[in-house]
């Protein structure tokens, strides 16, 4: 099973002013935000079927000889329907795990728990989103997306620490920006230590439930193209089913290290020089300020660590209203990188790939993303320093040999 910690308040799922509260109003304000995406899930079945109900009325309104030509409107309309109710019960599987998660987090009781809350577009997109995680992350539908975006990560983790010249095993990696915690968990499977970093109720919630509570292969099912209306060629494009999840979460060896850990990667990761890999896919663009997750990557590395980055710059905070964001260019990026000291040892401009595509949809969307491996040069500090750092950090392999610093494309 994977362990999932809270570190820091999780207030990542919406906008919301940078500022400092004490400590009863940061609790207060958990407990809030805690609620409001439990309302979220909660809400799922009234949104659809609003949404349902005016495409039906809109349907209605057609002349009647328009109505005669279309006869499978109104069935497809009671099919989509029957898929989101089916959605809501795994959504409310999910909650039923969720309420008491976090050992460390005192979230209350609602005085009518039952009460159906409504919910922001804002939060029912989240929502949505996060739903479409589990084909990329959790079923054979989502094997390509996996290969094109978290094999090279792994490729990349086994070439610079191969189990043949490493106890892997004593190799920590860290996987901020973990979603619903595949990448982390195939790194795990592989016998290094792994924990992923996640700072969305949405996302912490449904991999809490896959990872700790799902032990069949293939025991559920979600309709996830169910909220598309445009861009299907076939009706039943829309409501066609994925089954998940695609392997047993359960089937760790059981000495593996793994563990997800609840909190903004910022506030959680400071300790200088602490792990052997930093692997980030799809992750960086969503800093206020990139370069706070340069240098917090740079400060937890090991001398002689890597980072391994796969991703765009679809920068997240770019459009929201009181919220700091600062969008560079990738070639800023690298110039930063490369002044704090970062060797780029591997680097591909242009690795073409998607993120939770709609294989069936008529307008898809390709990001044309940046991969590359950067190494912290092992000769930074004294190897008494680094012994003595290591006391206070996870353990890790002693690195056995310098990289290569010729860059592959």
């Amino acid at each position: 099973m994977a362990e999932t910690k809270e570190e820091t308040p999780l207030t990542g799922d919406f906008p919301r002013d940078r500022k400092t509260f004490s400590p009863e109003e940061e609790a207060r304000l958990e407990r809030q935000h805690f609620w409001r995406i439990i309302d979220a899930f909660r809400y799922y079945r009234r949104h659809v079927q609003e949404h349902v109900n005016r495409a039906e009325r809109h349907f209605r309104s057609l002349p009647q000889r328009h109505q005669n030509l279309l006869p499978s409107v109104l069935p497809n309309l009671a099919r989509i329907r029957q898929c989101a109710d089916h959605n809501h019960e795994v959504l409310q599987a999910i909650v039923q795990h969720s309420i008491h998660m976090f050992e460390n987090i005192e979230c209350g009781e609602r005085e009518d728990p039952r009460k159906v809350r409504s919910s922001s577009t804002f939060d029912m997109d989240k929502l949505k989103s996060t739903i479409k995680q589990f084909v990329r992350d959790w079923s054979e539908a989502g094997q390509g997306e996996r290969d094109s975006c978290y094999q090279p990560i792994i490729r990349e983790i086994q070439r610079h620490f191969p189990s043949d010249q490493y106890d892997v095993s004593k190799v920590s990696v860290l996987v901020p920006g973990a979603g619903l915690g595949r990448l982390a968990w195939e790194i795990a499977r592989l016998g290094y230590i792994c924990q992923g970093n996640e700072w969305s109720f949405f996302m912490l919630f449904s991999s809490n439930f896959v990872l700790n509570r799902c032990e069949k292969v293939n025991c559920l099912t979600l309709y996830p193209w169910i909220h598309q209306f445009s861009n299907n060629k076939k009706s039943s494009d829309q409501t066609r089913a994925i089954r998940f999840p695609d392997v047993n979460p359960q089937s760790l060896p059981q000495d593996s290290d793994f563990s997800m850990v609840a909190g903004d990667f910022l506030e959680v990761y400071s300790d200088a020089d602490s792990w052997d890999c930093v692997a980030t896919c799809f992750f960086i663009d969503t800093a206020h300020n990139v370069i706070q997750y340069v240098e917090t990557i740079w400060k937890i590395l090991k001398p002689g660590g890597v980072w391994i980055n796969l991703g765009p710059l679809l920068y997240h905070f770019e459009n929201m209203a009181n919220e700091l964001s600062v969008e560079l260019s990738y070639e800023d990026i690298r110039a930063a990188m490369v002044k704090l000291g970062f060797q780029i040892v591997v680097e591909n401009q242009s690795l073409l790939t998607t993120y939770t595509e709609n294989e069936r949809s008529m307008l898809r969307y390709i990001y044309d993303c940046v991969f590359f491996v950067a190494r912290k040069p092992e000769h930074l500090y004294s190897h008494c320093q680094a012994e003595d750092d290591q006391q206070h950090s996870p353990p890790a392999a002693k690195s056995l040999r310098q990289e290569n610093l010729e860059c592959h494309t």
